[in-house]
């Protein structure tokens, strides 16, 4: 496990004095109270309505966001997806619609609409890496063009009165770092809110955040700075905010994997706060915290895949089958056996024939436990 010393930031007194911060139980972002402070990163794929509502459920999640959506998308009357990705329901708020796009006056008509919609806040990519929209002068694309961002910035905060936020990352790549610049000017253009993925758009998804990037930014504005990057653990969560002051923690692809994240970060929040950690680092190194917080067992894990299917099916999405193919990799990783559950699921035609496998599967296994330990 990663402890936060060894995320290549220069560690001071400063940090060693906060080694065992918990996660804020509150921030402000606007007007829009997020409790805990704790955010469900906006994924292409992932972060449906059905994902969403099912984070939510599970405990722990301050807010959620949506898919990032094409506000050309938004704009164009017959673009279904574009509808479908800003479909949510009253069970979300607080609930965060997030918008890209290169045209200043296109983004704050989408932004409009989206208010109108009655979403809490509006949040701009310029993060995402793919090439595709990068192309288009799109999501990280843009860190290219500072001018640009601006215009944006100012065009959609005046069309607005829902707060307004921004997911970025650090620069282009190594030799072009712009956060600390691209966060003045978010603060400035009168945004609520920031959040930093501590990687630069060369990097896509490898190498290591770099959390000091995050202390950079958190050290140059007043606004509520959000982390983002290799946050696996409520360990992490925690040493993420000791090492960089940062106002909220925001948690994407550890969260299909573990969709209990959020809930044992406000676990291990509460042990924290009881006193049963320690403030002295190397001591908290010692005890660990494999008490802090509830692992899921092979039961809970069946229970999570069987209502997460479960919910699609009710949603009537298209892709249903699809999606439930895809979610397989992640909701079976650490399961014994899960290879040949990932199999039956990939191999089967239907909805309702992955359910079968699933439930087949699982009560096998916790029919063969019971027996075991029947006999002990």
């Amino acid at each position: 496990m990663r402890k936060y010393w060894e995320n290549p930031a220069t560690v001071g007194a400063d940090v060693l004095a906060r080694a065992v911060a918990i996660v804020p139980a509150k921030v402000m972002i606007g007007n829009i109270p997020i409790e805990p402070a704790t955010v469900l990163a906006p994924m292409a794929g992932v972060t449906d309505t059905v994902f969403r509502r099912f984070i939510r459920n599970l405990g722990g999640c301050g807010l959620i966001m949506t898919e990032f959506t094409s506000a050309d998308g938004v704009l164009r009357a017959k673009d279904q997806k574009a509808k479908r990705y800003l479909h949510f329901y009253e069970d979300e708020h607080p609930i965060s619609a997030q918008l890209f796009g290169s045209d200043p006056k296109v983004m704050a008509e989408a932004a409009r609409m989206v208010e109108s919609l009655g979403f809490d806040l509006v949040d701009l990519n310029l993060g995402c890496p793919a090439k595709k929209v990068v192309k288009c002068n799109g999501g990280s694309g843009l860190l290219r063009d500072l001018p640009a961002i601006g215009k944006i910035f100012e065009a959609v905060r005046a069309a607005i009165k829902i707060p307004f936020t921004v997911k970025f990352r650090a620069g282009w790549d190594d030799e072009n770092i712009v956060c600390v610049e691209l966060a003045k000017m978010a603060e400035n253009c009168g945004l609520c809110a920031v959040a930093l993925h501590a990687r630069t758009r060369e990097q896509g998804y490898s190498g290591q955040a770099r959390w000091d990037w995050i202390a950079g930014v958190k050290q140059a504005v007043k606004i509520p700075v959000i982390g983002n990057g290799d946050i696996r653990t409520p360990e992490d969560a925690c040493a993420i905010v000791a090492q960089t002051g940062c106002d909220a923690v925001m948690i994407g692809r550890t969260a299909p994997a573990n969709p209990w994240i959020f809930r044992q970060i406000a676990q291990y929040n509460a042990w924290l706060s009881e006193g049963r950690g320690t403030a002295a680092l190397g001591c908290l190194a010692e005890q660990g915290s494999a008490t802090a917080y509830d692992e899921p067992t092979e039961a809970d894990r069946y229970q999570m895949i069987r209502t997460y299917f479960q919910m699609l099916i009710e949603e009537e999405l298209p892709d249903a089958v699809g999606k439930m193919k895809q979610f397989a990799s992640w909701f079976t990783h650490g399961v014994p056996g899960g290879a040949a559950l990932r199999k039956a699921i990939y191999d089967s035609k239907s909805a309702p024939e992955i359910l079968a496998r699933v439930q087949e599967f699982f009560e096998q296994r916790l029919c063969a436990a019971g027996a075991l330990a029947r006999s002990l």
